[in-house]
């Protein structure tokens, strides 16, 4: 397979990856709220949680540090080795790129991140997390 293929294939692989991470971390807040409200037990497991509150406690730092995630350092990596400018448009990027970035001041980004990763905090206060419990007969 060609190189620069590769390094393409890589970069999208990387946009999808940090896609879903993005959806895991704005939905899996509502998807906490409203499993409480409806009384779902797996969104107050610890794991769950833990993950939650850690991903968006990186977005939070990294953003305050004024640094760009390591996702799409990454990406723009492999798009530099594959011959691409950071975002030349494929179907993949296409769509995806429209939803991850957008054009606004940095204090919007900072303003945004930090109260949502406080939101985050705030509903892990309200409906703390629980250990995973194995039952009696389970491995």
């Amino acid at each position: 397979m060609d190189t620069l293929l590769s390094y393409k294939m890589l970069a999208d692989a990387v946009l999808v990856i940090h896609f879903g991470i993005v959806l895991f971390v704005v939905l899996g807040l509502p998807v906490i709220l409203i499993g409480n409200r409806f009384g779902w037990t797996w969104v107050n497991s610890l794991w769950w949680r833990l993950v939650h509150l850690a991903f968006i406690g990186v977005v939070v730092l990294q953003d305050w540090l004024g640094q760009y995630c390591i996702l799409t350092d990454l990406e723009s990596a492999f798009r530099i080795k594959a011959g691409q400018h950071e975002y030349q448009n494929s179907f993949i990027e296409h769509w995806l790129q429209r939803v991850l970035y957008f054009d606004a001041p940095q204090w919007v980004f900072t303003l945004a991140y930090t109260f949502f990763g406080l939101i985050v905090a705030l509903a892990w206060l309200r409906f703390p997390p629980k250990a995973d419990r194995c039952r009696s007969g389970d491995s």
